[in-house]
């Protein structure tokens, strides 16, 4: 029978944070490398907004709309996988990963097609200080998604082999963290770059 004194314990569920600490802290990072371009291509704008209204002008909004939705499905099949897994159902959860990679191969295919077309009028990295961020920004956040991709890859083929199950889902959810990191990248760098004009 339980004492006075601990019945009158408050009892605790703390949540820890998914997947390992470590990956946090390059997330975090990774954060605020982008937090800071972020910043410099606000002062920068604020300076020559001209210069970057024409390059807004020349960018498709519709292509980055299209990509901002290919990402989102992307997490959305990524947090089904997840739950799958949960529920030991290995498969669902490698067909929800090939899923989400499909829909970060249409972003990779409308960025790829977004750049040809920019390059056919002529502009590049060093045409002006739009061009330059909207290149560098948009070219290092789809090395993330590439690099976000390969994970997801590895994670469905360690889901197909088993390596993963309920109780042990610790690398599973750093690489969906990974994942969805990128995709609020993204989520930040579409109405920057497309939308809000200075």
């Amino acid at each position: 029978m339980m004492s006075a004194v601990e019945c009158s314990q408050p009892v605790t569920t703390e949540r820890a944070l998914p997947g390992d600490f470590a990956v946090w802290l390059f997330i975090f990072a990774e954060l605020s490398v982008f937090a800071l371009l972020f910043l410099l291509f606000a002062i920068t704008r604020v300076r020559y907004p001209d210069i970057f209204a024409q390059g807004q002008a020349s960018v498709s909004s519709i292509a980055g709309l299209v990509n901002t939705l290919a990402l989102l499905s992307s997490s959305y099949f990524v947090v089904i996988a997840q739950r799958a897994l949960l529920n030991n159902r290995r498969m669902a959860c490698v067909i929800n990963l090939l899923l989400a990679l499909a829909s970060a191969g249409l972003y990779l295919g409308v960025k790829s097609v977004e750049y040809q077309h920019l390059a056919e009028l002529g502009f590049g990295l060093g045409s002006n200080d739009f061009y330059f961020f909207y290149f560098g920004l948009t070219g290092f956040h789809m090395l993330h998604v590439i690099l976000g991709m390969l994970v997801l890859l590895f994670l469905g083929y360690k889901v197909y082999r088993g390596h993963y199950h309920r109780e042990r889902m610790n690398e599973f959810e750093s690489g969906a963290c990974y994942w969805h990191m990128v995709d609020l990248l993204w989520l930040m760098l579409f109405p920057l770059v497309y939308v809000l004009h200075g």
